[in-house]
């Protein structure tokens, strides 16, 4: 039986979600068809298809009365005046959020990591509000955990809020982000999760696309999918229960949820909302 703290914090993160989609064919119509105009939709980078595919399907989605959050993947952007277009084009449509993270593209110009165009960003005049960037309670594939934390530091000038990688241990995520407060780390931080998967959907698409920003995801994170595929393996409300005592600390500074749909989206906004319907007694 959870407690009433418990569940006042599972509400107001589920309240709190935004939903990671990828740009293919059918997302916008499984949008419009499941997902409520309150609800945030931030939309992948993936160098298989192109920055111009998130772009487009922003604005779209934008169009269509949803708060939009591209995913600016810092190594597939040129340069400051790909940039700026970038930038004119997206605001022109009203969006005021993007996330940068530095995604895992050869550099195709001027921005061999996120924080050199998040510089950039800066220097155009701080064009967007929020502004989001990554953070990694697990070891990165190919970064150092210290270097990880010092680079969210770093990005502090530049950056709103940190947006965490997907991780499944609830005392993992606990004492990153004690460590993160430690280190004077003071950002709002968005818990990254994986909504409710069907395995071949899951294993499907995997193979396609993978779940960040490009398939080599996939290859780094051969773990990450067995246990999201293994019957029974994972279940985000176990996951957020065991994560609510650490999320609801004082200075913890965990304002909602950052739900990884891998585009099945309808499922994930059931999910959403028959936890919510529960944790309110409806």
């Amino acid at each position: 039986m959870r407690n009433k703290q418990t569940s006042a914090t599972l509400a107001r993160l589920l309240e709190n979600a935004r939903y990671e989609v990828l740009p293919t064919a059918s997302t916008e119509d499984k949008v419009l068809a499941h997902v409520p105009r309150d609800v945030t939709i931030t939309v992948t980078a993936s160098p298989t298809k192109g920055l111009d595919a998130t772009l487009d399907l922003a604005e779209r989605l934008a169009g269509h009365g949803y708060d939009v959050v591209p995913h600016l993947a810092a190594r597939m952007v040129t340069g400051r005046a790909e940039l700026e277009e970038i930038t004119q084009r997206l605001r022109g449509k009203g969006v005021t959020s993007v996330f940068v993270p530095g995604g895992d593209a050869e550099a195709a110009g001027d921005y061999p990591d996120a924080l050199a165009l998040l510089e950039d960003l800066k220097e155009l005049g701080s064009p967007f509000a929020h502004v989001g960037i990554t953070g990694y309670p697990e070891s990165h594939p190919t970064i150092h955990d210290d270097l990880t934390v010092q680079s969210m530091w770093d990005k502090r000038r530049y950056a709103t809020h940190i947006v965490s990688n997907l991780t499944f241990d609830p005392a993992v995520v606990r004492d990153w982000v004690r460590r993160l407060r430690a280190r004077g780390v003071q950002m709002p931080l968005l818990l990254g999760m994986p909504g409710p998967v069907e395995r071949t959907k899951l294993l499907g698409m995997a193979t396609k696309i993978g779940v960040g920003e490009s398939t080599k995801f996939l290859a780094k994170n051969k773990g990450l999918f067995a246990r999201l595929a293994a019957p029974g393996g994972f279940t985000g409300e176990s996951f957020l229960e065991k994560c609510a005592p650490a999320l609801g600390e004082p200075g913890a500074l965990v304002e909602g949820l950052h739900v990884f749909t891998f585009n099945q989206i309808g499922e994930t906004e059931a999910w959403r909302t028959d936890m919510l319907a529960r944790l309110r007694g409806i």
